[in-house]
């Protein structure tokens, strides 16, 4: 697999017509496709574990270089996600693409790290590698594993029910162990930029706490939007902050809501202020569960449609993208709402 934080990869259908990001912007993006995970287990009914397959392989061929999964959630609290083995072992995602799953807690990191350690076995391996055409099977069942927690502690009590310093001993403990089994790591931080229950949430206080992720071994810190209450002013000064206090090695990743409208211009501030990776889900599925009604991930067609107009590369072929956010409608039965998913890509003829 290639290391995560590299290049996006060769150019994809799309993101050829120009062929230079404008002064001040990065060259190049990694996007991590969310959809699998976040999507799917915002729906009110459960996706067939052999669609969700369908899917993510059709996503791992896209030129996406990073795809989170699933998430290791016990089965009452979100069904959706109960078949998180079942969808691990039957994916076939070739070897460059970064596969991560989510970890709500150490138990959840238990049961992950047992499949893990199970599917590398000489028997379990061998079996992979006798099924013909299977593009992954020498690569291990994941790659990555991401932790979360809010910086609003009303937030975190609603979500996990979990005060900030209890969330942070967990996912402290579960980083450490994650790190000694060789997996990379993420560190995510919901509500960032604002919380729907506290309204503003302190910068020094999000960076307090990716701090102690980074310390606790993540190589990655997201921020997440969850509520769609950021601004491109807030954000371009945000991630200068973070850059500043976190330092040049860990990877600043931006995960904005479209809810109110202004998610791709987040995306553009966030760009201006040197930030190189990005979380988003195709046919903007997803979102925050809590509060109800709080919705809307940025579409991964959207954000890839508008960096390839600006020349930046992501190395994603969005006719297939979009392929897979049309067919993703068909098994839901409903429309989609990602704005190139209706209007299509920009023909320039």
């Amino acid at each position: 697999m290639s290391a995560p934080g590299g290049d996006p990869g060769p150019r994809a259908a799309g993101d050829e017509r120009i062929g230079q990001a404008a002064v001040g912007l990065p060259g190049a993006v990694r996007i991590r496709e969310v959809g699998p995970r976040d999507g799917f287990q915002n729906e009110p009914e459960t996706i067939p574990t052999d669609r969700k397959i369908e899917l993510i392989n059709a996503l791992a061929r896209t030129g996406l270089r990073r795809l989170e999964v699933t998430s290791f959630v016990r089965a009452e609290v979100i069904p959706q996600l109960a078949d998180a083995g079942a969808v691990l072992a039957g994916i076939d995602v070739p070897e460059q693409v970064s596969v991560s799953v989510l970890i709500p807690n150490e138990r959840g990191l238990e049961h992950a790290l047992a499949l893990y350690e199970q599917a590398a076995q000489p028997p379990a391996a061998a079996a992979a590698k006798e099924q013909a055409g299977r593009a992954s099977a020498d690569r291990p069942l994941f790659d990555e594993i991401n932790v979360f927690l809010s910086a609003s502690e009303t937030h975190n009590r609603k979500n996990v029910n979990r005060t900030i310093a209890e969330s942070l001993a967990g996912v402290t403990a579960v980083l450490g162990s994650a790190r000694a089994a060789g997996l990379r790591c993420e560190g995510v931080i919901a509500t960032s930029f604002g919380c729907p229950y506290e309204g503003h949430v302190p910068p020094e206080r999000v960076l307090e706490i990716a701090a102690r992720l980074r310390d606790a071994g993540a190589q990655e810190v997201g921020f997440g939007d969850t509520t769609g209450m950021a601004n491109p002013q807030q954000v371009r000064e945000f991630f200068a902050a973070a850059r500043s206090s976190l330092g040049p090695e860990v990877e600043l990743t931006a995960h904005f809501h479209n809810t109110r409208g202004q998610g791709l211009a987040n995306v553009l501030a966030a760009l201006e202020a040197g930030v190189e990776s990005f979380e988003s889900s195709f046919g903007e599925l997803g979102g925050c569960p809590v509060p109800a009604g709080a919705t809307g991930n940025i579409a991964t067609e959207d954000l890839v449609s508008m960096l390839h107009e600006m020349g930046v590369r992501t190395g994603i072929d969005l006719p297939a993208l979009l392929a897979c956010s049309r067919r993703v409608q068909e098994i839901l039965g409903r429309a989609l709402h990602s704005h190139t998913l209706l209007a299509g890509p920009i023909d320039w003829r």
